[in-house]
């Protein structure tokens, strides 16, 4: 009796469906992570955008100039590593490297007072250059003129006054050159004078603009004053 071997099933091992369907969605949770990030990026821009103005502002105190650019250092490197971490897009690491390179190579914070500011301060309504002043025996200093109606101050890059000479005081104003390439400012009030050195290639030009600038607030013999209107000189 001839038994016939049983045929053998030959079954073929198939994924189950279930583990087909985690490629899609790891796909499409994968771009919904990435679309997330790039949303975050934008938003984070545009709100870059909106707080610029206060950024700048920050600029004038050196203590919180110094903490915003920690903080977009941290920022920067967070970006850098977040999309390292979850292997998506790579345009959200160029955007921190960017920020973190930013944070290194902002400038300085800058005085916490400038020219214009200061002018409003004292109610100075021209600004001109000044040139070099040595007050007493300390060493010259570049200074500029702020000028108003009842005085003219001589103040140093830190805005500090060297000198303070009321207009009603003045007497002269004169430009002359002392040497080839310097020239000089003399004024005189009451029983005081100073001056002011200029050198460089627009050292007759400078001394210039200061002398006109004076001479136009020497008080006339009336009393009146014939201070021109505002105007900043600059060189």
């Amino acid at each position: 009796m001839n038994v016939n071997p049983s045929p053998v099933r030959h079954t073929e091992h198939s994924t189950p469906p279930a583990v087909h369907g985690l490629a899609p969605q790891r796909a499409a949770i994968g771009k919904l992570t990435a679309a997330g990030v790039r949303n975050i990026a934008i938003l984070s821009l545009f709100s870059v955008a909106l707080v610029l103005p206060k950024i700048i502002h920050l600029r004038r105190s050196q203590r919180s100039w110094f903490a915003f650019r920690i903080a977009l250092a941290l920022v920067g490197a967070s970006l850098v590593l977040l999309p390292l971490a979850l292997s998506n897009s790579y345009l959200v690491s160029v955007l921190g490297l960017a920020m973190f390179l930013s944070a290194i190579l902002l400038p300085p914070a800058r005085p916490e007072t400038t020219a214009d500011e200061k002018a409003r301060e004292l109610g100075a309504l021209v600004v001109v250059s000044g040139g070099q002043y040595q007050p007493g025996n300390l060493l010259a200093a570049p200074v500029q003129l702020f000028t108003s109606v009842d005085n003219i101050w001589a103040l140093d890059e830190h805005f500090q006054p060297l000198l303070v000479v009321p207009v009603r005081e003045l007497t002269s104003a004169r430009a002359e050159q002392a040497s080839p390439g310097n020239w000089c400012l003399r004024i005189a009030w009451a029983d005081h004078g100073a001056e002011f050195s200029y050198r460089g290639l627009f050292a007759e030009h400078r001394a210039r603009i200061a002398e006109r600038t004076l001479q136009g607030v020497i008080r006339s013999p009336v009393g009146e004053a014939t201070l021109p209107k505002r105007r900043a000189a600059s060189a």
